[in-house]
């Protein structure tokens, strides 16, 4: 999600599936898309019926290699490279299409002389590493230009300072020779991918990129993702037509699950997640909305989402409730908070949707983690390795967890099936579809909507008879959903919701 957010505002596919027919030429990397998603490689297999080129870079030649023109065995967690050879092949030799890329990209914009990359510091880092923080701070990262909506450009993307010339600079090192040597791609075939892509650009051609997880779950899988979204800037084939990037979603509404999010760092629609230094509404604003581009509107968003949280206690006169939104405190991510739980930083964990005991990298070190909490709630169809790892896992036949030594209490709670439940599913081309439910759910199944619904209304209750200020938030929700029969919350009302409120301009 990162990946296509940095360089096109929002973490989603670009394009649809059903526009692949009108590709001159596909590359996929990262997935077996026609065993992976057999419904959408239709579609791939139409271009090929039109004459377009299909290419495929896998270690592995399966039916997606047998049915694409050229097959690229590449050396596993090597695709950086690989992309980054191709990048440096398209500006080196001058075919990029410059039509689009001036008008249409940041290329010409000038950066400020603050910048620098790993080469004019000749230490591997770029400009604004804080040693302390292990992280980059962005001030030198500007372009020149009092006015960041009109920064100072070239033209001609000559000038040194200006990106394209810090692209050029950086990708210089990605030769055939390093393309082969790391990725084990000879360069006849890596120019072969080469000219295929090229010759798929301009005015009048097109070329997409299909990845999947085989991208997402590398540790560097944003800079792989980031490195494919240059590469197709470059070519100019976003926002056209057989053109794009397509992220191939491993389940059923996972580009949902980023929208609505469930991720730690956003909120609904891709709104930052308050930190330190967004204290109050108005430094929230200037922090985040931006000077053109989509982000113009981030004050209408932000605030049609708090109304949506608050209803009529969010006014004016109280930043419409901002001060009820938690805070990040740091990095929440899926690893960090792995960390927090080895190390006893954690007492508990909801699960719901997911498998990490098994479907997570380093299973291993996810069931030692598991291990060391004091609750874990999970809901699902079946008892799956996650709720019963404390007495059937690797490790305790090993002897690594003992069951009588494992303190954590899991509470398992029968979820409903996807015919048993209704709402919105957002697919890999972020499209919506309504599913209604077939049939109630059996016994004491129900859907998650149940459990969070229920789970609110106990929580909100519980902070209503307190007056801690530290429970305000949750006095604060409008909570106002109508019920069926089953205590599910009627999902037409939370379509509503989602769907925001007007906003004075």
């Amino acid at each position: 999600m990162p990946g296509l957010g940095a360089s096109f505002g929002r973490g989603g596919a670009t394009t649809a599936q059903q526009d692949l027919a009108n590709a001159d030429c596909i590359l996929i990397e990262g997935s077996s898309m026609a065993e992976a998603h057999p419904v959408g490689f239709r579609w791939v297999m139409k271009a090929k019926e039109r004459g377009a080129t299909i290419i495929h870079v896998d270690p592995r030649f399966s039916r997606t290699s047998a049915l694409a023109d050229i097959w690229v065995p590449i050396r596993a967690g090597s695709d950086i490279v690989f992309l980054g050879g191709l990048i440096r092949h398209i500006i080196e030799n001058d075919l990029f299409f410059r039509d689009y890329v001036v008008p249409y990209t940041n290329a010409s914009c000038i950066l400020s002389d603050e910048y620098r990359d790993p080469e004019d510091n000749g230490d591997g880092y770029f400009s604004g590493w804080n040693e302390e923080k292990r992280a980059y701070e962005g001030d030198s990262w500007l372009y020149k230009g009092g006015d960041l909506s009109r920064p100072q450009r070239d033209l001609t993307l000559q000038d040194p300072q200006c990106v394209f010339q810090k692209l050029k600079r950086h990708f210089s090192r990605y030769t055939p020779e390093m393309v082969e040597k790391v990725c084990g791609v000879p360069p006849d075939l890596f120019h072969k991918v080469a000219h295929a892509l090229a010759a798929a650009s301009g005015p009048e051609r097109t070329a997409a990129i299909c990845y999947a997880v085989g991208w997402t779950q590398h540790s560097k899988g944003v800079q792989i993702i980031r490195a494919a979204s240059i590469l197709q800037l470059l070519l100019g084939n976003i926002g056209r037509p057989g053109g794009g990037i397509l992220a191939l979603r491993g389940h059923a509404s996972i580009q949902g699950s980023t929208d609505i999010p469930t991720l730690y760092d956003i909120l609904p629609g891709y709104l930052a997640m308050p930190r330190k230094g967004d204290e109050t509404l108005q430094q929230y604003l200037e922090n985040y909305t931006k000077k053109t581009g989509l982000w113009v509107d981030y004050p209408k968003y932000i605030v049609s989402t708090l109304k949506a949280y608050y209803g009529k206690r969010a006014t004016a006169e109280n930043d419409f409730g901002y001060g009820w939104l938690p805070k990040l405190t740091g990095n929440h991510s899926f690893f960090e908070y792995l960390y927090d739980m080895l190390d006893g930083k954690m007492e508990g964990m909801f699960l719901m949707g997911q498998n990490p005991a098994v479907g997570a990298p380093n299973s291993r070190l996810q069931r030692k983690a598991l291990s060391k909490l004091k609750w874990l709630v999970v809901r699902e169809m079946v008892e799956i390795e996650s709720a019963n790892f404390w007495r059937e896992s690797p490790e305790v036949e090993r002897g690594e967890l003992k069951p009588e030594e494992i303190e954590t209490e899991i509470f398992f709670f029968p979820a409903a099936g996807h015919a048993e439940k209704e709402g919105a599913f957002t697919n890999t081309q972020r499209l919506l579809q309504w599913r209604e439910k077939a049939v109630n759910p059996p016994g004491d199944c129900r859907s998650d909507a149940w459990f969070v619904h229920q789970l609110a209304l106990r929580l909100i209750a519980k902070a209503k008879a307190s007056d801690d200020p530290i429970d305000e938030p949750l006095r604060a929700l409008d909570w106002w959903y109508p019920e069926d029969e089953l205590g599910d919350p009627q999902m037409e009302a939370v379509l509503a919701e989602i769907n925001g409120w007007h906003t004075l301009e």
